[in-house]
């Protein structure tokens, strides 16, 4: 390429490399969830189209990016986690947030009509999603992280699930509010069951637990920091289509307790 005298602004760019052997956990979040499914009336407490429609787009991320060995998604954020040995883009930074939240929004959009065959997006109100990258030492603490969002999962649910049954039955918004204010956990199982006959440890997993998806690897993923010399580019891209070929599995179980991470464990590498 012809060099030029404007060619100095490359300068100012920067590169954020992220430390390697560590776990890479892209997080994406809906940018105005809450004024754009009311514009498009998502059903309350939870809506079945929408967190489908999420995890289809989860899915179809991972069916992209082979690095990424597992995600956890509930309402509008999915957490993808990378194995410790993931060279892509050469670990910056910038490269991996922006193309996970512009992967998921592309195929959010692509899918909607799949899921909500009955309502078009409007140019003025579609979905946008943001994303950042936060590191993590070892498996211990992406367990910790995942068992963080899914307790994130069950509050904000209960509290929903709660406050929904109130409104839905005569009550405003701000009553509903405040009747729950200062309320814990067991006080609004009691009220859900006692006014509404709503067993909360019957609702469907999905709304409760969130969803989990999982990549069954026949094999460890392979990186340029660990590869041996004699493997040549066309044998890792042969490995890397492997992977991208891995089951991958949807879960709406416990994953804070100990059952999940014995039985599932060899997914986190």
């Amino acid at each position: 390429m012809a060099k030029s005298r404007f060619e100095y602004v490359r300068n100012y760019e920067r590169d954020q490399i992220l430390l390697p052997n560590t776990y890479i956990l892209i997080r994406v979040d809906g940018r105005g969830f809450h004024r754009f499914s009311t514009h498009y009336q998502f059903q309350k407490p939870n809506d079945e189209r929408a967190l489908r429609l999420m995890n289809a787009s989860a899915e179809a991320v991972m069916g992209q990016i082979a690095e990424i060995c597992g995600a956890y998604g509930q309402s509008d954020e999915f957490s993808f986690i990378f194995n410790r040995t993931c060279s892509l883009f050469d670990r910056r930074e910038s490269k991996l947030v922006s193309t996970v939240a512009s992967t998921f929004t592309a195929h959010y959009i692509f899918l909607w009509n799949k899921y909500f065959p009955d309502t078009s997006l409007e140019p003025s109100m579609l979905p946008t999603f943001d994303s950042r990258a936060v590191l993590y030492p070892s498996a211990m603490e992406v367990r910790d992280y995942f068992s963080w969002r899914q307790a994130d999962c069950h509050i904000n649910n209960l509290y929903n699930t709660s406050f929904w049954a109130l409104v839905q039955s005569g009550k405003s918004e701000q009553e509903a509010e405040q009747a729950l204010m200062g309320t814990n956990s067991a006080d609004k199982n009691e009220l859900l069951f006692s006014q509404f006959q709503i067993n909360y440890n019957n609702i469907e997993p999905l709304y409760r637990k969130g969803t989990m998806l999982i990549r069954k690897l026949k094999s460890p993923p392979v990186s340029k920091y660990l590869q041996k010399p004699e493997k040549s580019q066309r044998q890792l891209d042969r490995e890397a289509h492997r992977q991208r070929k891995a089951d991958i599995v949807l879960l709406h179980d416990d994953i804070i307790g100990d059952k999940f991470w014995d039985e599932c464990s060899t997914w986190l590498i």
